[in-house]
């Protein structure tokens, strides 16, 4: 429980800090004023005022924000700091204080998943086959468990995954497979079925496949730090299409609204990463600071991506959205928000007694 309650706190501060350390600075470089800088919300716990900031660790700590100086619509801001005041900033400046939040959780993730890779190397999985399912194209080819696949059509492969999509790839038509069978190297000719999966969203798809399964052995590729910068990024963009797609299938009602989780879950799923050590931990972070600056972005009104919407139309049709309409535009989307948390902690505490009640259920 301490491992678990200690992962969460510095899962969420280094996520939230970073994030409104995006907008601190973009509005710092622009000389907007910065009245307040908060971890959490609600009153302040510890607070320290230097210069006109005041710097605070909230009670709350499921968010922050950063209060700008002109950001509210009825606030009075005195003529001798109108031009430090936020909303007498031209358009573009407004949109890269806003945008800077959900960027620095972007290259929060680059240099986190950098850091693991460069430290512990990627872990990837062997091209060697664990089983050879029964009549299909392998079997008939002559592949055997144990054999290792080392090229593909002329194309060496170090991964299952490499492999895998070159057999995609080939649409079906016939390839040529270099395996590795003890000390001998064997090229066979092997022509794919075309056979309906499920893909990671649960949806049938056709692809050609040879029927092998991977042995499920682990190789760890050492990685110098330029390379890893360079892996690093990489994963960043994949893990960013891959929650975009799934925002995206969400909506679509492929993805089940069940599978969404709250705090609760990270939380859960923190301790365990930090059970299982620091890099495992860190990578976590990275992950869920992809997943918040994909969330932040959404155009929601009261989100990052909300703002970045009305500053969008303003700059196309050279006026702002009036503030009667944003602000009943921002009281749809905080009333959304609020119904999102409920059913998310909805999701987390059902979650919790459904592994509580298998683990009370007698086995037969």
């Amino acid at each position: 429980m301490i491992t678990t309650i200690f992962a969460t706190v510095i899962v969420l501060g280094v996520l939230i800090f970073f994030h409104e350390l995006g907008h601190f600075l973009v509005a710092k470089y622009f000389r907007v004023g910065v009245l307040k800088f908060s971890l959490g919300f609600g009153p302040a716990i510890i607070s320290k005022k230097v210069g006109e900031t005041e710097y605070c660790i909230s009670a709350i700590p499921l968010g922050g924000y950063v209060k700008l100086l002109g950001e509210s619509s009825n606030e009075d801001v005195p003529e001798d700091k109108l031009e430090a005041s936020f909303s007498n900033q031209p358009v573009g400046r407004r949109a890269a204080i806003v945008a800077a939040g959900p960027i620095a959780n972007f290259l929060l993730a680059i240099v986190f998943f950098s850091f693991v890779f460069a430290v512990s190397g990627i872990p990837q999985l062997s091209t060697e086959i664990g089983a050879v399912t029964k009549d299909s194209p392998a079997e008939k080819a002559g592949l055997k468990p144990g054999d290792k696949v080392i090229a593909v059509n002329g194309q060496p492969v170090t991964e299952w995954e490499e492999m895998s999509k070159l057999i995609k790839k080939s649409g079906g038509k016939s390839i040529q497979i270099t395996i590795e069978r003890g000390k001998e190297l064997i090229q066979v000719s092997v022509v794919p079925e075309i056979s309906k999966v499920k893909n990671i969203f649960g949806e049938e798809i056709e692809r050609p496949l040879i029927g092998v399964t991977a042995a499920q052995k682990v190789v760890v590729k050492k990685v110098n730090p330029v390379f890893a910068l360079y892996y690093g990024v990489e994963q960043t963009w994949t893990l960013t299409k891959l929650f975009v797609l799934t925002v995206i299938k969400m909506i679509e009602r492929v993805v089940p609204a069940k599978t969404l989780g709250g705090p609760i879950f990270i939380a859960q799923l923190a301790g365990q990463q930090a059970r299982q050590g620091i890099m495992n931990l860190i990578y976590f972070i990275g992950l869920i600071s992809v997943n918040l600056a994909i969330l932040n972005l959404l155009p929601v009104p009261v989100l990052d991506g909300g703002h970045l919407a009305f500053f969008a139309f303003e700059a196309i049709t050279g006026k702002p959205v009036s503030m009667e309409k944003r602000e009943i535009a921002q009281q749809v989307g905080l009333f959304l928000l609020i119904i999102l948390m409920v059913f998310v902690f909805y999701n987390d505490i059902s979650r919790i007694l459904l592994q509580k009640k298998e683990i009370l259920t007698p086995k037969p």
